[in-house]
């Protein structure tokens, strides 16, 4: 199941990647931005930077080499930091994001699989053979730097872009106090998942221990 869960992720993971950028980026010509305007403001998406960590996680693993290929990516704590930030994706999309706009046809079926489909997967898969009880509590101090470096680069560059890619982080529309609100509350959900993360890690590996399930 484990391998399946992997291929699966993987191959609609970047199909879901590809589908995305193809269609973006004619579009995001279209409402006047430049090609490279274009490809930054597809790569200034958290949803695609995690479901990208999220393939690259499954590419390590996948391959001919294993740990030897993309070293950073196999291990432990990066699968944890990716199950975590692939459940936050799924959640703040869910509950804040998919009532913002009605997206039809090919954005639609990205949405679905970025959002929806890729995140389950991941964690699914990260359940049941990523996760090995190597987690320790430190790692989240780590991980946090995730989004938070993911936030500074986002209100960095929104006033030079005239834009930002949530619009719950926009200060111009919104307010500097709206938006730290958010940013806190995003980073505060982070952590939260990143606690239950570390306490499922340990769990599961005691589960799969000999005699764990008795």
């Amino acid at each position: 199941m484990g391998r399946f869960l992997q291929l699966a992720g993987l191959v609609i993971g970047l199909a879901g990647l590809v589908l995305q950028f193809r269609i973006t980026i004619p579009a995001s010509m279209e409402a006047g931005r430049s090609l490279t305007g274009s490809i930054v403001f597809y790569f200034s998406f958290f949803t695609i930077l995690t479901n990208i960590g999220a393939v690259l996680v499954y590419t390590s693993l996948l391959s001919p080499t294993g740990y030897a290929w993309l070293p950073a990516f196999a291990g432990p704590r990066m699968r944890t930091v990716v199950a975590v930030s692939t459940t936050l994706v799924f959640i703040v999309y869910a509950t804040v994001l998919a009532r913002l706009w009605q997206p039809q046809g090919l954005f639609l079926l990205c949405d679905v699989l970025l959002h929806y489909v890729t995140p389950v997967l991941f964690v699914l898969w990260w359940l049941i053979e990523g996760a090995d009880g190597r987690t320790r509590w430190s790692d989240i101090s780590w991980w946090v730097l995730y989004p938070v470096a993911y936030l500074v680069y986002v209100l960095a560059r929104a006033p030079l872009a005239g834009e930002v890619p949530y619009p719950f982080l926009d200060v111009a529309k919104n307010g500097p106090a709206s938006v730290a609100l958010s940013a806190l509350a995003i980073t505060g959900l982070f952590l939260v998942l990143c606690v239950i993360a570390v306490l499922a890690d340990r769990s599961v590996s005691r589960l799969r221990a000999p005699g764990g399930n008795r």
